[in-house]
């Protein structure tokens, strides 16, 4: 990974003609791509690294053709040589997901996902017009073969690793009707692949848009029913068909639109992006044991008895259709719903004592936020605290508050996937400080919006010293 580093460190001086003052690693994701955050004086860059060249030549060629259309994606800065390294627009840490995450469907969040609604169409039909399909990796368009490898994911990772038993040869013939089926729709334009509230970043307000570079030719239908159906996000049922009319509406601004024709396919693909994404919850979770990919299963299962009760496809899948209703009423496959881990987090002094533990496990990580700057120090912050924006603004340029809670999310996030595996309900983590009010809060914060975010936890951390805050 060294050497991943001193490239991309190199690629940054290059670009920005500074030194790279700290280079820190970002949470990992569902690919096997490596992303890092790279800062130099009063600048910063997203460097990327991954082995698969075609898929870097796919994104780097995507992105700078949809920015010559004014689509908001990062810009690509600079590629190494070596095919395997870039440098793209730091676009921060907040995606859609995990605003949704944060806040509920806040009326700021129902805005954002109404911004993401009108911007889908222009990649997929105008960002459609004049790219190159012969760069599209691994496929050129979302044809049978591909609509075949998803459908056989979803047997073989989750059909077969879930543990129910089924006539393969009569799903095998269902799974050509649903492909026959949707083969009719039509199929000219963008098919950004994997539209999900995870690939959006929301910077200054406004949604950017990453992770094309599995696009392809193919329908309008499969990238807003990504969206509309991305399992953890929930969305209700009313606010999925405002969107979806709002969609309609604003791709007939670009293109000829038969809206009956459209909602006949739609549903299909509904379907074929539910199953796609339960197999990949069972390649993450049933085989590769990384626990809160099944968390959402039971909400992919809801969506699926939705579909099946009130827009039922158009074409006959009798043992599909047989294998999903025992999915959807399976007890074990549900009882994956809510994590069984409660992680505390908690703020203290090292005036007073280590928060302790009620649960009888004899407590967790203790982190020592003492040897960050300590903006307690500083008149201009003495009355306020770790929750308040201008300690948070202090905080977060500090190159060693990077670094400290980049080792601790490696911790924490070891101990919380392990647990949850290991049927745990506990995990206690807190920050101690000299006073409680500035570095402790602080990083407790971060570390909720990070377990939030990435486990879809629901942690408030306990900042135990608020009443003794100088004020």
């Amino acid at each position: 990974m060294s050497g991943n580093i001193s490239i991309l460190n190199t690629l940054f001086n290059q670009w920005s003609g500074k030194e790279a003052i700290k280079t820190e690693i970002l949470p990992a994701s569902g690919s096997d791509r490596v992303y890092y955050r790279i800062s130099g004086q009063d600048i910063t860059a997203i460097g990327a690294w991954n082995p698969d060249k075609r898929e870097n030549i796919a994104f780097t060629a995507f992105s700078r053709h949809f920015a010559a259309k004014g689509l908001p994606v990062p810009e690509v800065y600079l590629n190494d040589v070596s095919g395997m390294a870039y440098l793209q627009t730091d676009l921060g840490d907040q995606n859609l997901f995990g605003i949704l995450s944060e806040e509920g469907l806040s009326e700021r969040v129902k805005g954002l996902y109404r911004q993401v609604v009108r911007w889908l169409p222009r990649f997929q039909i105008s960002g459609g017009d004049g790219l190159d399909y012969s760069l599209c990796y691994p496929r050129r368009a979302f044809d049978r073969q591909s609509m075949m490898w998803d459908l056989n994911y979803f047997k073989y990772y989750f059909v077969r690793l879930s543990g129910f038993n089924f006539d393969e040869q009569a799903l095998e013939d269902d799974f050509d009707r649903l492909t026959s089926f949707l083969l009719q729709a039509d199929s000219d334009y963008f098919l950004y692949r994997d539209f999900q509230s995870r690939n959006i970043m929301i910077t200054g307000g406004n949604p950017f848009f990453i992770d094309f570079q599995g696009g392809r030719q193919g329908p309008l239908q499969y990238d807003i029913a990504s969206l509309l159906f991305d399992a953890k996000a929930n969305l209700p049922n009313i606010f999925r068909d405002e969107l979806l009319n709002l969609y309609i509406q604003e791709a007939s601004l670009l293109t000829k639109i038969d809206r009956e024709s459209f909602l006949k396919y739609f549903y299909g693909f509904v379907l074929i992006r539910i199953l796609q994404a339960l197999g990949a919850y069972g390649f993450r979770g049933f085989y590769q044991k990384k626990e809160h990919f099944l968390q959402s299963i039971p909400f992919a299962l809801d969506n699926l008895d939705h579909l099946l009760t009130h827009h039922h496809p158009e074409i006959e899948m009798p043992a599909l259709e047989k294998l999903l209703h025992r999915f959807i009423t399976s007890e074990s496959l549900r009882s994956h719903a809510k994590p069984a881990l409660k992680v505390s987090v908690n703020s203290f002094s090292y005036r007073n004592s280590i928060p302790e533990d009620p649960t009888g496990n004899g407590g967790g990580f203790v982190f020592d936020c003492r040897a960050l700057p300590n903006p307690g120090r500083l008149d201009e912050y003495k009355k306020l605290s770790g929750q308040d924006d201008p300690v948070i603004r202090y905080l977060s340029a500090q190159p060693e508050t990077g670094i400290f809670l980049a080792s601790v999310f490696t911790l924490v996030d070891q101990a919380v996937e392990n647990y949850i595996s290991r049927g745990f309900q506990h995990l206690m983590v807190s920050f101690g400080c000299t006073g409680g009010q500035h570095r402790s809060v602080y990083c407790a914060g971060q570390l909720a919006k990070h377990l939030n975010k990435r486990f879809g936890m629901q942690i408030q951390p306990d900042h135990t010293q608020r009443a003794n805050w100088i004020a």
